[in-house]
């Protein structure tokens, strides 16, 4: 089944009070690049690998971006407030004995004395208990399940695309097919016309004349084209239906079915002829830029 490489799948679970969202997107890249962002609570050095072997399993080509959230997290929990005393001891001596040499009255309140740097302590303790992974697996789960599921649909959609476009190539081809032999034929009577013009009416048999129409004949020749094209019409084809990512030999492939058109062009001396491969490799050139979006 021909994959799209742009997608976008979510996942959810809720367990031990905790709420996880999983996102997975991807968009087109030559190879496979896996981005995994995890919230703090989460041991990443263990569970992002086992992550990142999932997704490598089930795609091959794109770049894809997991992102989980914990949404109610009781991983962090608020410690109490600690009033440190030797410090704010140590501040009260010392402003007593700065306003005694200075000859200052006052004394400091307790309502200065928490205010004044390290006296009172503040932090979080992180909870102690062994990371749950089965919500996240499963938020995981939903999310590339999903992710897939889309790149699935929007294959079709440019399977089908692409279907309709080979169908108007190998239309082309019929007629370039048809067309080719006339050009050698339309040669000869140009070629008449010309030498009869110049008052050289010399007659079909003559060698010379036909040593110059051979050698016209074997230079406009494009059969080997047009069956080499044939073939990468059915490999196309081929491509297209079977299972496996094709994104790459599909890609390959679109070039090689230029370069036989290409040479039709710079081969083919009319006018009409040439109009048929300009329209053919229009509608190829629609086809590579689709390839560009295929797993």
């Amino acid at each position: 089944m021909i994959r799209s490489m742009t997608g976008f799948g979510r996942g959810e679970a809720v367990a031990g009070g905790r709420s996880w969202l999983v996102e997975c997107s991807s968009v087109n890249r030559k190879q496979l690049e896996v981005v995994i962002s995890l919230p703090r609570e989460v041991p990443s050095t263990e569970v992002e690998p086992l992550l990142r072997q999932q997704v490598q399993k089930v795609v091959s080509r794109g770049r894809v971006q997991v992102q989980a959230r914990l949404m109610d997290s009781a991983a962090a929990k608020e410690a109490p407030a600690q009033l440190n005393e030797a410090v704010a001891a140590s501040f009260l001596e010392g402003a007593r004995c700065l306003a005694a040499k200075l000859g200052v009255p006052g004394e400091l309140s307790i309502a200065d004395l928490v205010r004044l740097p390290g006296v009172v302590q503040t932090g979080t303790v992180e909870a102690t208990e062994e990371f749950d992974m089965a919500p996240l697996q499963a938020a995981f789960d939903e999310a590339l399940s999903n992710l897939i599921t889309m790149r699935e649909v929007e294959g079709a959609h440019l399977r089908h695309e692409l279907e309709g476009r080979l169908t108007e190539i190998e239309r082309l081809l019929g007629e370039i097919s048809a067309q080719a032999p006339q050009v050698v034929a339309h040669y000869r009577a140009m070629l008449r016309q010309r030498l009869a013009e110049a008052g050289l009416d010399l007659p079909l048999e003559d060698e010379r004349l036909v040593k110059e129409i051979a050698l016209y004949a074997d230079r406009c020749d494009i059969s080997e084209e047009l069956a080499r094209a044939s073939s990468h019409l059915k490999q196309f084809r081929s491509g297209l239906a079977s299972g496996e990512a094709v994104g790459r030999s599909l890609d390959f492939l679109s070039q090689e079915f230029f370069r036989e058109f290409n040479t039709m062009g710079a081969k083919a001396n009319d006018a009409a002829l040439a109009h048929l491969v300009v329209a053919a490799k229009t509608e190829l050139e629609k086809i590579r830029e689709q390839i560009q979006n295929i797993e």
